[in-house]
């Protein structure tokens, strides 16, 4: 017979094991996103996994995949809603196909010029009706990141808002930036990514938008005559995990990861300045004429294109797109006035 004394024993041993096993457990999360390892959206992830895993004490852990390694980005989404990896930092621009909503983003100068104001927007109720929106998605959306803003570039004259009239310029597949252009009197193209660099150097288009780095990484000044610095155009990142493995996290380590993607904003946004200014001159060596288009005319702009725009996407995202529309204006109006 065993004496109760070892048993006793030997049930605190398994305790104390058992404890220590708990102690020891980890979450590991892939984490798959578009952009190569030199850009500014794989540098600042890279800084937010390790503030992770200082901060959990390594209990978390993430796995950084850049350049579409786990597929492109609708596979990654749909990764996310099934539980084939953890989370993707996608851009909005893709996001529409899965959540309608989220194309409030398209809209032209739907954030603030002044930084903080816009990130103001993106912390207020606004921000927290768009992330809430993947809800019923089968996603958690934790934070928005500024990933720079986009420009117009074109081979004939865009010196002035009549320029744009009968000119093509390609757009992703959205009825808010057909509007957009529409609303200029120029035609929208809907064209996949890979076909622009030709598209524009055969004149299957005029012109197209994209943020500067993009620009000057796809070389698309040697096939453009004319930029200009419009800043029209949001490009709004979405960080989104499995809402599973999400779940299974400790409250305080969800803390932990959204406070370390919130906390890194001001450096990645102080980053992708630096890159969009190399771009830039970049651009202008390679003899491009560049404009930079003034206060005026912005608000010209967006006096111009907003409403149709913003029609269009209410007529995609229905009455949730309204009510994310009205947050917005309040939100917006409280800020700029």
């Amino acid at each position: 017979m065993i004496p109760k004394s070892l048993i006793l024993s030997g049930v605190a041993a398994l305790g104390l094991f058992s404890a220590g096993a708990a102690a020891a457990q980890t979450y590991v999360a892939k984490i798959g996103h578009l952009e190569s390892a030199q850009q500014t959206r794989h540098q600042t992830l890279e800084k937010v996994a390790a503030l992770v895993k200082e901060r959990t004490k390594g209990e978390v852990e993430f796995q950084i995949f850049p350049q579409g390694q786990l597929g492109d980005q609708r596979q990654m989404n749909e990764g996310v809603q099934l539980g084939t990896i953890e989370a993707t930092v996608a851009p909005a621009a893709f996001l529409g196909g899965f959540n309608p909503v989220v194309s409030i983003l398209d809209i032209p100068y739907l954030l603030p010029e002044d930084a903080a104001k816009a990130q103001a927007l993106r912390d207020g109720a606004f921000g927290q009706q768009l992330l809430d929106s993947f809800k019923d998605k089968g996603m958690v959306a934790i934070t928005l990141w500024p990933n720079g803003k986009k420009q117009f570039t074109s081979n004939l004259p865009i010196e002035t808002l009549a320029d744009f009239a009968d000119q093509k310029f390609r757009v992703m597949d959205s009825s808010i930036l057909i509007e957009q252009f529409r609303a200029l009197d120029a035609s929208a193209v809907a064209l996949p990514f890979g076909e622009l660099y030709t598209s524009l150097q055969t004149g299957v288009v005029d012109g197209e938008e994209n943020p500067l780095d993009t620009i000057a990484a796809m070389k698309f000044y040697e096939v453009q005559k004319n930029l200009v610095v419009s800043d029209h155009g949001a490009m709004e990142d979405v960080v989104l995990f499995n809402p599973m493995w999400w779940a299974s996290l400790p409250e305080a380590d969800q803390k932990i990861i959204t406070d370390a993607f919130h906390e890194v904003i001001p450096e990645m946004t102080a980053a992708k300045a630096a890159a969009v200014a190399k771009a830039l001159d970049t651009i202008k060596a390679a003899g491009t004429n560049v404009r930079v288009a003034g206060p005026e005319e912005r608000a010209e702009l967006r006096e111009t294109t907003f409403g149709p725009a913003s029609e269009a996407y209410v007529a995609r995202a229905g009455e949730a797109g309204k009510a994310l529309l009205a947050t917005y204006e309040q939100a917006y109006g409280a800020l700029t006035k």
